[in-house]
C-alpha cells in the first residue's frame, strides 16, 4: 500500500478532486486506515480541470517523493485554435482579440525551433501562482490588473503530431475519441500552404511550462492569435499513459477490486536514478539518520549523487545521496 496510482483523468475533474476520489476509494475498501496509521495521498503535478491525461497520485510513503514529481518534465499533446484569444488562454475564457490570419502548416513547422530550448514566457493571469500570497487566478477574477513576470522555462521538444501515428494511439482513440477526430482529419487533409484554423502540437517541457502561454505565444509570432482547445498530459515523469486507469477503473477498487492490479511501486517513480542494495547493518544505519562511509559498501561501487537505497530483498529503504565518499538520507521511508 505505498506507491502510485496514475489516473488518465477525464475532462472536469481538479486534481485536488482526483485525489479525493483515491481516497473516497480506499476508505471504501477498507484500505484508508485511521488515526495515526492513516494513509497519506497526494498528486505529483496539477492538471488543470479542461486538462486530461496522466496524473500520478501517491498513496503511503510514496507521498514523499511528490515534490520530486513537480519537478519532473512532462510531455504534452495540444491543439491551438488560431482566430480568438480568450482571458484564461483557452476555451474556458472570454473572448479578449480576434485576428482573421490563418497560418499555413509549413508556417507552424519554420516558427517552431523558435520556442525550443530554454525560452521565457509570461504566465497566464489565470493561474495559481501567487502573487502578493494570493492566488493570480482570484485576483483576475476580481478584475485586479495582474501584472505576471517573465519566467524561464525549457521546451525540450516541440513538433507537429503526426496524424498517422496519432491515430495509431487506439488507447487516446478508443477513451477520448472527441479528443481525436477533428483536429486529425484537419491535418491529414491539408496542404503546406492551406491556412490552418487550428494544428495539434506535441511538447517535452520542463517544470513550471504553461502550455496556454506557450500556445499564445506561437499564435502570435505566425501574426495571428490563438488559445488551447486541447490538452492532453502523456507522460509526467517516468509514467505514461500505458500504465494508466480511467475513473472507471479506479472506482471499482472501492467496490472490492484487488488495489494491486492498478498500484505500481512507490521505486516506480525513482526509474531515472539507479538502486544499491545495502546490508541490514546499513539499512538498520540509515533509517536512524545515521551516514554511511562508501568505502563500507560492498564492492565499493562509484556512487554519485542521487540513488535509490534497498535492502537485500529490493524494498526501499530511502532516496540517499553519495557526495565525497559519504552517504547520506534525503527521504527515507517507513515501509
Amino acid at each position: 500500500m505505498h506507491g502510485w496510482i496514475i489516473l488518465d483523468k477525464p475532462l472536469g475533474l481538479g486534481s485536488t478532486q482526483a485525489v479525493g476520489a483515491v481516497k473516497r476509494n480506499l476508505r471504501e475498501a477498507g484500505l484508508m486506515g485511521k488515526g495515526r496509521n492513516k494513509r497519506k495521498v497526494g498528486h505529483g503535478g496539477t492538471l488543470d480541470p479542461l486538462a486530461t491525461g496522466v496524473l500520478p497520485i501517491a498513496i503511503g510513503e510514496a507521498t514523499k517523493l511528490c515534490g520530486r514529481m513537480l519537478d519532473a518534465s512532462k510531455i504534452y499533446e495540444f491543439t491551438i485554435g488560431f482566430g480568438t484569444e480568450t482571458e484564461t488562454l483557452d476555451v474556458e475564457g472570454a473572448v479578449s482579440e480576434t485576428s482573421d490570419h490563418r497560418p499555413t502548416l509549413a508556417e507552424v513547422e519554420s516558427i517552431l525551433p523558435q520556442f525550443t530550448g530554454p525560452i521565457e514566457q509570461i504566465p497566464p493571469k489565470y493561474s495559481a501562482l501567487k502573487i502578493d500570497g494570493k492566488r493570480a487566478y482570484d485576483l483576475a477574477r476580481a478584475g485586479v490588473d495582474v501584472e505576471m513576470k517573465l519566467r524561464g522555462v525549457t521546451i525540450y521538444e516541440l513538433a507537429v503530431r503526426d496524424a498517422d501515428t496519432a491515430m495509431s494511439h487506439t488507447d487516446t482513440a478508443t477513451r477520448h475519441p472527441e479528443l481525436v477526430s477533428g483536429p486529425l482529419e484537419i491535418l491529414k487533409q491539408v496542404q503546406d500552404d492551406e491556412p490552418l484554423e487550428e494544428i495539434i502540437l506535441t511538447a517535452k517541457v520542463s517544470k513550471g511550462t504553461y502550455i496556454r502561454s506557450l500556445a499564445r505565444d506561437i499564435a502570435r509570432a505566425l501574426n495571428t492569435v490563438g488559445h488551447v482547445t486541447m490538452l492532453r498530459r502523456t507522460k509526467a515523469g517516468p509514467f505514461t499513459l500505458e500504465r494508466a486507469i480511467s475513473l472507471d477503473k479506479l472506482n471499482e477498487i472501492g467496490k472490492g477490486a484487488d488495489i494491486t492490479d492498478y498500484l505500481l511501486p512507490l521505486e516506480a517513480g525513482l526509474d531515472d536514478i539507479p538502486a544499491y542494495d545495502l546490508t541490514p547493518d546499513q539499512a538498520k544505519l540509515l533509517r536512524q539518520g545515521m551516514t554511511l562511509d562508501e568505502r563500507e559498501m560492498i564492492g565499493n561501487p562509484a556512487l554519485n549523487g542521487l540513488f535509490l537505497a534497498t535492502e537485500n530483498d529490493g524494498s526501499p529503504v530511502a532516496l540517499a545521496e553519495a557526495v565525497d565518499g559519504t552517504i547520506k538520507v534525503v527521504r527515507g521511508f517507513n515501509m
